[in-house]
This record gives structure tokens, C-alpha cells and sequence, in this order.
């Protein structure tokens, strides 16, 4: 039995928490947007998070694709290499975060809408303890992100998206400067992350987000001193966090 108002959540004591599950579990949208505030407060968890995760188990269990509790532990779990003093509570969350992953992968198929479809791969991601690739995931409509060259160091922009796919150097006064294209990767030679998320795609059905896919994990020309590099190699060793129990490795792909 959980002593609630021993833990804490983001506003103080979370002894009202265990009220606000019963409600929402009812759909209650002002408990739900109350537990949204409390146990992941603008991304942030605490221990009271933690603590909840068996509970939005259980009720995730029980709700259609559309389920909050599972968005809600999702959301969660990508925050669990935060600092939040919990570590042995995390660990001993294993077999619920497990359970969570099953019920987010056996919603995860085909005829799913573009945005349910990504929520749903997101949440998988963070369950299994990659948040590095469940926050880094897009619709590739507009996405960009920016990544040391691995020879010069210079940062380097990645465009992926309707307004063209490309690597560049960014002037806050002139824009995406000096562009040069990406260069996807073939899917049948796909490795890691990159394959799993590709045929998971490719499999639902969501062939946007598998064509973003094959330009994130492709190559990119450095626009300073002209190297070629993987893109999804070089974001995730400079900015993976370590999997849940783990150190941070050079290349996590």
C-alpha cells in the first residue's frame, strides 16, 4: 500500500493523487488534466510519477486506443533518466513498464490517424527506454534538428520535411544557408532503431513517417568542411541519455 502523502508530486505532497485516479479512471477530464499537471508537470516527473505508474497500468488495460492513462505513462516514462530521486522505485517499476509496453505495441497498427499512430510509437519508445528516439520522432512535415560534425565540430542544421531535406548552416539573419541534399539511407539497409522503426511503419501502413525515417537515419554532408556522417549516429552520441540501468554508449542506434 502506497503511503501517498509521503511522496511528493509537482505541487507538494500527493495525497491527492490516489482520488484523482479513481476520477479520471471515470474519464473525469478535470481529473485527468489534474493528474497531467501533477505527476507530469511540462515534461518534469517526481516520485509521486513513479508511483502511479502501476495504477495508469491497470486502467490502460481496460480503454480503447484512445486511452489517456496510456498517453499519460508514456509521458512518464520518457522522463525517467530525469533526476527525480526515485531511482528504486523505478527499478522496481520493470514488469509494469513491461506490461505498458505490450499494451502500447498491441495498439500500435494499421488504420491508425498520422498523430495517434506517432503517440502510440512514442510511448513504445519510452517504455522499452529509448527517450532519446521517443522525443526525437516527428510527422517530418517541418523537422529539423542540429548535430555536431563529427570531423570539424561545426554545428550542422538537418532538414526533414515539405520545405525540402537537407543539411545547411543556419543564419538567424538569412536562414538555412549553403544547403546541400540529405542522403536517405536504403531501407533494406537499415540497421538498429532505424530498421525496427522503419518496418513498424512500413508495416502500419505509415509511409510519411517511414520516408522521414530512411533521411533521419541516412547521411549528411558537413556544409564547413565537406565530411560525410550517419545523422542518427552522431545526435545520439552527443545527446542519448543511458538506458535505464546503463552508461551512456558512443553510438546507440
Amino acid at each position: 500500500m502506497i503511503d501517498w502523502s509521503t511522496l511528493r508530486d509537482a505541487y507538494g505532497p500527493a495525497h491527492a493523487i490516489p482520488g484523482l485516479l479513481d476520477r479520471a479512471r471515470d474519464h473525469d477530464e478535470e481529473a485527468i488534466d489534474g493528474l497531467w499537471g501533477r505527476l507530469c508537470h511540462q515534461g518534469t516527473i517526481n516520485p509521486a510519477s513513479i508511483a502511479a505508474l502501476p495504477r495508469l497500468a491497470d486502467i490502460a488495460r481496460t480503454e480503447d486506443a484512445g486511452d489517456w492513462a496510456l498517453d499519460l505513462a508514456g509521458a512518464i516514462a520518457a522522463g525517467l533518466l530525469q533526476s527525480h530521486g526515485a531511482d528504486e522505485e523505478v527499478a522496481r517499476c520493470a514488469v509494469t513498464l513491461a506490461e505498458l509496453r505490450a499494451t502500447a505495441a498491441a495498439r500500435l497498427r494499421s488504420g491508425l490517424g498520422e498523430e495517434l499512430y506517432l503517440r502510440r510509437l512514442r510511448a513504445v519508445l519510452a517504455f522499452e527506454g529509448r527517450p532519446l528516439w521517443c522525443e526525437t520522432l516527428d510527422d517530418f512535415t517541418d523537422f529539423f534538428l542540429t548535430v555536431a560534425c563529427p570531423h570539424c565540430d561545426a554545428p550542422v542544421v538537418i532538414a526533414v520535411g515539405d520545405h525540402g531535406c537537407y543539411s545547411s548552416i543556419r543564419d538567424w539573419n538569412l536562414g538555412d544557408v549553403h544547403q546541400i541534399p540529405l542522403r536517405p539511407a536504403a531501407p533494406h539497409a537499415l540497421t538498429g532503431t532505424g530498421r525496427v522503426l522503419h518496418e513498424r511503419a512500413v508495416r502500419d501502413g505509415q509511409q510519411r513517417l517511414a520516408w522521414g525515417l530512411t533521411h533521419l537515419f541516412g547521411r549528411a554532408e558537413c556544409t564547413g568542411c565537406g565530411s560525410v556522417f550517419g545523422i542518427a549516429g552522431e545526435y545520439a552520441a552527443t545527446d542519448a541519455p543511458a538506458p535505464f540501468g546503463e552508461t551512456a554508449r558512443s553510438h546507440p542506434s
